[in-house]
């Protein structure tokens, strides 16, 4: 499914499958995930960087080509590719081992062609093996929503005690994250859309101490607060909720812009900062840490070819948990 549609919408196209070049491999796709930043792509909040792309950066699939230069790799086996698609590993931040924020960096769905699609030509040094206890379409959330949440978590966490965490926005990467959390031993509380009764049952029943609507106090003082939701107005109420000496992490690619708001809400050594991409040592830290900590995506089924629908209920926020692509699956 290519982005050529004048209304932002994806259209079926037949190509032949591409081959994989020096140190590439082929992926047979068995799930794709649909994230929020596909909808970013498609809605053009993100500059297009190249016509026609496939989205898609939640890749699940089989290796059924191997490139010149690959080893360790076979024929049949299951592999994971997430956003970041290739990176220069010659700029600063590349030398520093903060890949995720390299000048050239190469992103799948974006930059790349992605998994919205039977096949994917993937660089071999940024695909990963999957957790074995979790089938295709829950492994697929895992590499963006999962690694994003993870990231974020891991700043949020960083140089202080995290005993009350709010996750703003209860969606995708907040399902994963909020399961992770409960297992490290923190109160979570979730903060929803208006009308988001669906996604308030959920963080119950993962365990949150506490679920209500966006805007609303938390029952008591956050050690640090994440935000999921693209919507910077979030961004001051966060901070007014969050202590001393805490952290607002926000999470997203996009955002819409924060509104100007007292000094003082910033004030106390609290921090506020945005996590950026993903590295390739997230995803060896979490998919491990996710089994151990027994992390279950919900998952919603769509058929490839109702892609622009999945999309669509994102964007509506008609479904709970994260959204997931089936290529060539009848699915009603």
């Amino acid at each position: 499914m290519a982005l050529r549609d004048s209304r932002g919408l994806l259209v079926a196209e037949t190509r032949p499958d591409p081959e994989p070049g020096p140190g590439q491999v082929r992926l047979r796709v068995s799930a794709c995930g649909v994230c929020r930043t596909d909808l970013h792509v498609v809605d053009g909040d993100l500059a297009g960087h190249r016509p026609a792309i496939v989205p898609g950066h939640e890749i699940v699939g089989v290796v059924e080509a191997i490139g010149p230069g690959v080893s360790g790799r076979r024929i049949g086996e299951r592999l994971g590719a997430a956003w970041l698609a290739w990176t220069c590993g010659e700029c600063r931040y590349c030398r520093e081992g903060r890949e995720n924020l390299c000048d050239r960096a190469e992103f799948h769905g974006w930059t790349r062609d992605g998994g919205y699609a039977d096949v994917v030509v993937a660089d071999d040094r940024y695909c990963f093996s999957l957790p074995a206890t979790l089938p295709d379409a829950e492994c697929a959330p895992l590499l963006c929503a999962g690694l994003i949440g993870f990231r974020a978590w891991r700043m949020a966490c960083a140089g202080r005690t995290v005993e009350t965490l709010g996750l703003y926005g209860f969606g995708a990467a907040a399902h994963l994250l909020a399961q992770l959390a409960v297992w490290h031993g923190q109160q979570v509380y979730a903060f929803v859309r208006q009308g988001g009764d669906d996604a308030a049952a959920l963080a119950l029943e993962l365990g949150c101490a506490w679920a209500g609507p966006s805007g609303q106090a938390p029952p008591a003082p956050l050690d640090a607060a994440i935000l999921f939701a693209p919507v910077g107005e979030l961004v001051p109420e966060a901070l007014r909720a969050v202590r001393k000496g805490g952290a607002v992490i926000c999470g997203g690619i996009h955002m819409s812009d924060i509104p100007a708001m007292p000094y003082e809400w910033l004030w106390g050594e609290r921090v506020l900062a945005s996590v950026a991409n993903l590295t390739r040592q997230d995803a060896l830290d979490y998919f491990p840490l996710a089994e151990r900590a027994g992390v279950r995506p919900r998952v919603t089924l769509y058929p490839q070819d109702r892609a622009n629908e999945a999309l669509d209920d994102l964007r509506a926020g008609r479904f709970t948990g994260a959204a997931v692509l089936l290529p060539d699956t009848p699915r009603g």
